[in-house]
């Protein structure tokens, strides 16, 4: 997992990268799960959480400008 301060050393435009990247994990992983593969299901817990503190650092970038 990373931290909420690396995320906000990053630009707009890197972060809404990183939220397709994890995007694309998170889809790769479900599909992963479904056919049984039983370590998706703990990394897909650490992704959706650094996914949600992406999200909520562009919400704090665009609400502050």
């Amino acid at each position: 997992m990373t931290k909420v301060s690396e995320f906000r050393d990053l630009g707009t435009d890197e972060l809404r990268q990183r939220v397709r990247e994890m995007d694309d994990q998170l889809f790769r992983l479900r599909i992963q799960k479904s056919m049984g593969q039983t370590e998706a299901g703990y990394k897909a817990k650490a992704i959706r959480k650094d996914l949600a503190r992406l999200k909520t650092v562009l919400r704090e970038k665009a609400q502050a400008q």
